[in-house]
């Protein structure tokens, strides 16, 4: 049975434990009528009860750090203040970033695509807390990287699009409104905030996650950033899913051949679950893309965050740290924003087989251990690859 099926099995069986209406709203999510405005309800854990609202209502306690916010609404939404101020960021999360909080032992930090929908990525990973029995002992926080089309609160900061500069959000680029700050030090914030023992006394780990964007955001911040590695007692990983590129650790791109060849290169959602290894590798025509190498593509003419980094360290980085790679099984077309440049072509025909190849490179030439999960019958869509049974574990680890 594939895992996704499962998991609607799942919220099926919730029916008589947690009530028909809470229960339902899963499976109705589950079964892709949330859409992409991501109406469906923020859900609660299985052994809480629905207040009013949607506020969640733990039994035995009334604490606001004792309950999880669950609604993408003003309820739920915290800031994040860099440095003195004022310049901050918002973001929505399960539960208060400056309130003790002992119960929490792990926090998923759930970034959002190409929209800048931080609502909608946050019903989907509340969702996904709920299918994994995660919301009581998780905090959920789901960052919002505005852009100049974007509402902006007082102070709040403004990040950068392509049209901006091709270093933007999604690849740790420097605001638009504050210079001294990149959208990877909002995260790096972030992950401070969670790392203050005062606060979060019992956390012990730190998924940072995205679906499309979100996912090119993980893979460029998952090598960059300078905080995994030295918070006391506290680990991260980091679960990329369906972007539409990767920075590239090397000159070197997959070769139009085997499972990169991109005549009918959609038939590979038929593989199913199976993980293709037929690439290799060689050198690019840097005549047809003269940029090809250029950060966030590669790691030439590095910018914003990684300005000050080397190519190394990067690769040293990425070669290190703990990253699963979800890719839809048929995420084969050229939906849902697919980039279709001349440099992200050079990385292969489709979202899946560029992060094939991508993680069997990385293995080979640089000695990583990535984990690929085929996610089964899911396309271009986040809330199917972060419900999903087997990728619960990938983001809410015990």
């Amino acid at each position: 049975m594939p895992a996704q099926h499962v998991t609607v099995s799942r919220a099926v069986s919730t029916f008589a434990y947690v009530g028909r209406p809470l229960a339902a709203a899963v499976l109705v999510c589950l079964l892709g009528a949330c859409g992409q405005d991501g109406t469906a309800p923020g859900q609660t854990g299985l052994n809480q009860a629905v207040a009013p609202g949607g506020a969640a209502r733990v039994e035995g306690t009334s604490a606001a750090a004792a309950t999880p916010c669950v609604e993408a609404t003003t309820a739920c939404e915290r800031w994040i203040t860099y440095g003195k101020g004022p310049a901050r960021s918002m973001v929505y999360s399960t539960y208060a970033l400056d309130t003790p909080n002992p119960k929490v032992t792990r926090a998923l930090i759930m970034v959002h695509g190409a929209l800048r929908n931080a609502d909608h990525y946050f019903r989907t990973a509340t969702t996904a807390a709920f299918l994994g029995r995660a919301l009581d002992d998780t905090v959920v926080i789901a960052p919002h990287l505005i852009d100049r089309s974007d509402p902006r609160q007082e102070n709040e900061v403004v990040w950068p699009e392509y049209k901006d500069n091709p270093v933007n959000w999604r690849d740790g680029g420097v605001s638009v409104t504050d210079p001294g700050l990149t959208s990877f030090d909002f995260v790096d914030e972030i992950v401070r905030k969670l790392a203050d023992r005062k606060n979060f006394p019992n956390l012990t780990h730190i998924v940072v996650a995205g679906h499309s964007a979100g996912g090119q955001f993980t893979n460029r911040y998952e090598m960059a950033n300078k905080l995994d590695g030295t918070l006391d007692g506290i680990t991260m990983s980091y679960a990329v899913a369906n972007p539409s590129s990767y920075a590239w650790p090397s000159s070197d791109r997959p070769l139009p051949v085997g499972d990169a060849d991109p005549k009918d290169a959609y038939k590979e959602a038929m593989k199913g679950e199976e993980v293709s290894t037929d690439f290799k590798y060689g050198p690019f025509d840097a005549a047809k893309v003269p940029t090809y190498n250029k950060w966030p593509k590669g790691m030439e003419d590095l910018g914003g965050y990684v300005k000050d980094m080397g190519a190394d360290q990067l690769r040293k980085q990425l070669a290190e740290r703990k990253t699963t790679y979800l890719l839809g099984q048929v995420d084969v077309l050229p939906l849902g924003g697919f980039d279709s440049s001349p440099g992200a072509m050079a990385q292969g025909p489709t979202r899946r087989a560029r992060g094939e190849a991508y993680a069997k490179y990385i293995e080979d030439k640089l000695g990583a251990k990535p984990q690929v999960i085929i996610v089964s019958e899911c396309g271009h869509n986040d809330r199917c690859i972060y419900t999903t049974g087997n990728v619960l574990p990938v983001i809410f680890p015990k």
